[in-house]
């Protein structure tokens, strides 16, 4: 080496912990940075967007189910409607007879119209799948049977319905009002 070579290597030693030389980076590494740089907020940009949609998803669902809960409330208030609409044809026949058998000296005009009455009601009934229990002969059952009193009967059997107070009504399958029933004792000794 050279005496000129030797100084420069000594400046150049002596320099090093001065200054800090410029890493310059290939063309190649800057162009993948960018690119990463770039797919970065490409990504970014479709979690704020899928987030968007998430907040408006829940936001969606939650009127929706307020929504349902108010039509569901509205549907309960007003269940018996349709029922209530049926019976009032029976009602306007009911004051009909009344205002008639009023007027009659006849009072067979006056049972007609309440027998047709009648009919109407438990045609709007069955309608709505409401039917009667028939109660009086069939033996005394607890479930379907409400007994009131015990009598004594030489043409009804022990334990069977004797006599009905009031009708008892079933809705579908399941039992809608028990019958009052007057039951059998069987023939008095």
């Amino acid at each position: 080496m050279s005496e000129k070579e030797e100084n420069v290597q000594e400046a150049v030693e002596e320099r090093q912990d001065v200054y800090e030389p410029e890493i310059i980076e290939e063309p190649e590494q800057q162009a993948v940075e960018e690119n990463d740089t770039d797919e970065l907020a490409a990504v970014r940009q479709q979690c704020e967007e899928a987030n968007d949609k998430l907040l408006r998803m829940a936001a969606d669902f939650e009127n929706y189910k307020k929504r349902m809960e108010r039509d569901r409330a509205k549907s309960l208030k007003y269940a018996e409607e349709n029922l209530l609409k049926e019976l009032l044809p029976a009602v306007d026949n009911l004051e009909r007879a009344i205002v008639q058998g009023r007027k009659a000296d006849n009072n067979s005009e006056l049972l007609q119209g309440v027998e047709l009455t009648f009919k109407g009601l438990i045609a709007t009934l069955e309608k709505f799948e409401v039917t009667p229990l028939e109660s009086l002969g069939q033996p005394f059952d607890p479930n379907f049977h409400e007994a009131l009193a015990m009598d004594h009967s030489d043409e009804v059997a022990e334990n069977h319905v004797l006599q009905e107070f009031e009708k008892g009504y079933q809705y579908k399958d399941k039992l809608l009002r028990p019958a009052k029933v007057v039951v059998s004792k069987g023939a008095a000794d």
